[in-house]
């Protein structure tokens, strides 16, 4: 058994026992959150697809940690014009265990 969950902006597909890192949740570790916005539930041959969330589904995630990815270079420059900009960036995660799919 399967699901999609959009969140942060981003769809997931998740089953029971998955870590997934999605973005960040103001959520503190330990706590458990329920995703409700499924877009899709498979089990074997049954299929449930919503138009655009399936009603009364959830699925239930407890929140393993909080923390930070790598950080990334932005590097900026136009040649012959002494313009160079170097930034880096870290993007904030919620890392979730799903517990189940309801």
């Amino acid at each position: 058994m399967y699901a999609v969950v959009e969140t942060g902006g981003k769809q997931y597909k998740v089953a029971v026992g998955d870590t997934l890192k999605v973005e960040k949740l103001p959520v503190e570790a330990g706590e458990s959150i329920s995703l409700d916005r499924v877009l899709m539930v498979a089990d074997g041959e049954n299929v449930e697809v919503g138009k655009p969330v399936l009603e009364g589904r959830a699925v239930a995630a407890t929140v393993l940690a909080q923390g930070r990815g790598e950080k990334i270079r932005v590097f900026k420059m136009k040649r012959r014009k002494g313009y160079r900009r170097t930034q880096g960036h870290r993007q904030s995660y919620t890392e979730l265990e799903i517990t189940s799919i309801n």
